[in-house]
């Protein structure tokens, strides 16, 4: 699985309050700490990306 974050974030914290291990906030919005994600955490991933309020992280 791989996960990136959008422009559009609005760094609202809810991906890294879920996942921590994989996104971490930057200066304006939420960052993907690593693009591949590791087995353990991919069902936080997903969880982050179903709750993001602007659908900004994009899981492939």
């Amino acid at each position: 699985m791989k996960v990136r974050v959008e422009d559009t974030c609005t760094a609202c914290g809810i991906c890294t309050e879920i996942c921590p291990s994989v996104f971490q906030m930057g200066p304006d919005i939420a960052e993907v700490i690593s693009e591949t994600v590791p087995a353990e955490y991919e069902e936080d991933v997903q969880q982050a990306a179903d709750e993001c309020p602007v659908e900004a992280i994009v899981v492939e």
